[in-house]
C-alpha cells in the first residue's frame, strides 16, 4: 500500500461575484414577480455572494465541463504536465448531459492523452467519492497520480424559464400561479464553480497533504429521497422518474427542477451527520483533539449552530477557531465545496507540518456523509 498525497489544488469561480441583490438579475423573475422566499433563505444561509456561469441575460458562458477544465488546467506545470496524468476522477450533481459520463466530457476537452476515466454521480458526495477513487488508485499501486475534481453548474437548471410552463398550467387551472417552496428554496441556495486536487505517492512543493484516510456513510437504507432531480416524489415517498412523465408533464410540473423536502432536511440531516462523523473519528481513533481544522461543507449557517451542538454533545468539542469556512464568500458550491475550502486553506499560509484536518462532506439527497483526514508535510 502507498501512501496518498494532495500536492496541489485549484478552483475556478466563473465571472463575476454576484450579491444576494443581484441574483434575480441573473436567474430570472418566475411570473415576473420577486420571490417571496428568496431574503428569508437568504437570512438563514448567510450567504452574501457567490458565482454564476451565466450572463445577466441568463446565457451561459461555461459548461459545467469547462469549469472543471479550467480548475484541472492550474494544475499543470513544468513538474507536471498533462502528459503526465493516469487517472482522471470527476464528481458532480450537475452534468451537462446524461450521457457520456462527465468525466469523459472534461477528458475531451483536456485533449492531452488516453488516461482512466471515473466519473461519480449523486450531489455533495459525488465529489468526494471522486476523490477516493483517486485515493484508492493511488494506495493500491495501480497508479502513481490522480487529478479529482468536483464541480457544478447549476444557473441555468435555476432560471427562471424553467419554471414559466407550470405558472401557466397553474393559471390554466385557475390555481395561485407560485412555485412551490421545495423547488423556490434551492434558487437562492447553489452556485457555480470548480475545484480540483492532484494526487500524487509523493509529497510535492511546499505543502502537500497526506490523506490517512477517508470515510462514507448512506442511510437511504432507511431514509427517503430528501434532494432530488428529474421526478417527483410519491404520496408514500417512492421517486417517480422522468421516463415515467410525459413530455407535457416534464414542462408543466418543472420534473427537472432540483427540489428538497425541507421537513425531511431539518430532521435528519444534522443528527445523522453527527452520529456518521463520531462513528468515522471513533473508527480510526481519532478525538477533536487530534483535528487542527475542521472544514465542514454545509449549505446554510443556518445548520451550523446545530451541529456545533450534535457534536459538543458527543463529546466531540471543536473549538471555534478550529473551524475553517468561506460559504459566505464563494456559496453553496455542491461538489465543489470541499475542494474550494481545500485550495482557500492549503494557500493561505497558515499550516505547518504535522496541522491535522478533518473534512465533512453531507449529502441531502438520501442522507450520505463522506469525510476526510488529513496531515499537512
Amino acid at each position: 500500500m502507498f501512501d496518498v498525497y494532495i500536492t496541489k489544488a485549484a478552483k475556478y469561480l466563473p465571472n463575476e461575484a454576484v450579491s444576494n441583490d443581484e441574483m434575480e438579475t441573473y436567474l430570472g423573475l418566475i411570473n415576473d414577480t420577486a420571490s417571496k422566499a428568496r431574503r428569508i433563505i437568504l437570512r438563514n444561509n448567510k450567504i452574501q455572494s457567490r458565482y454564476y456561469a451565466v450572463d445577466k441575460n441568463g446565457k451561459s458562458t461555461h459548461t459545467n465541463a469547462e469549469l472543471a477544465k479550467n480548475a484541472i488546467e492550474q494544475l499543470f506545470d513544468e513538474n507536471f504536465t498533462n502528459q503526465d496524468l493516469e487517472v482522471l476522477s470527476c464528481g458532480t450533481s450537475s452534468p451537462d448531459i446524461i450521457a457520456p459520463s462527465h468525466a469523459a466530457m472534461v477528458h475531451g476537452l483536456l485533449k492531452n492523452k488516453s488516461v482512466e476515466l471515473n466519473s461519480s454521480m449523486g450531489i455533495c458526495c459525488s465529489g468526494m467519492n471522486a476523490l477516493k477513487y483517486g485515493f484508492l488508485s493511488i494506495k493500491a499501486g495501480n497508479s502513481k497520480n490522480a487529478i479529482c475534481t468536483g464541480s457544478e453548474k447549476v444557473s441555468t437548471w435555476l432560471s427562471a424559464q424553467k419554471y414559466n410552463n407550470e405558472i401557466i398550467n397553474l393559471k390554466n387551472l385557475e390555481e395561485q400561479p407560485i412555485i412551490a417552496f421545495k423547488k423556490d428554496f434551492l434558487r437562492w441556495m447553489l452556485s457555480d464553480g470548480a475545484g480540483a486536487f492532484l494526487l500524487q505517492n509523493k509529497p510535492g512543493g511546499e505543502i502537500s497533504l497526506k490523506i490517512e484516510w477517508m470515510e462514507a456513510y448512506s442511510y437511504a437504507f432507511e431514509l427517503e429521497a430528501c434532494m432530488y432531480a428529474g421526478g417527483d416524489k410519491l404520496e408514500n415517498g417512492d421517486i417517480k422518474p422522468w421516463s415515467d412523465f410525459t413530455p407535457e408533464q416534464w414542462l408543466n410540473e418543472s420534473v427537472f427542477a432540483v427540489k428538497q423536502d425541507v421537513k425531511l432536511l431539518d430532521e435528519f440531516i444534522l443528527p445523522k451527520g453527527v452520529e456518521s462523523m463520531s462513528d468515522a473519528m471513533a473508527k480510526h481513533n481519532i478525538t477533536a483533539k487530534d483535528v487542527d481544522y475542521f472544514l465542514p461543507h454545509v449549505s446554510s449557517y443556518f445548520f451550523v449552530e446545530g451541529l456545533k451542538k450534535g457534536l459538543d454533545e458527543k463529546g466531540i468539542i471543536l473549538t471555534e477557531e478550529k473551524w475553517f469556512m468561506n460559504l459566505l464568500r464563494v456559496g453553496n458550491v455542491g461538489s465543489a465545496s470541499i475542494y474550494i475550502a481545500v485550495e482557500e486553506l492549503m494557500n493561505s499560509g497558515k499550516l505547518k507540518k504535522g496541522d491535522k484536518i478533518l473534512l465533512s462532506v453531507p449529502e441531502s439527497g438520501r442522507f450520505s456523509f463522506a469525510y476526510a483526514y488529513l496531515t499537512v508535510c
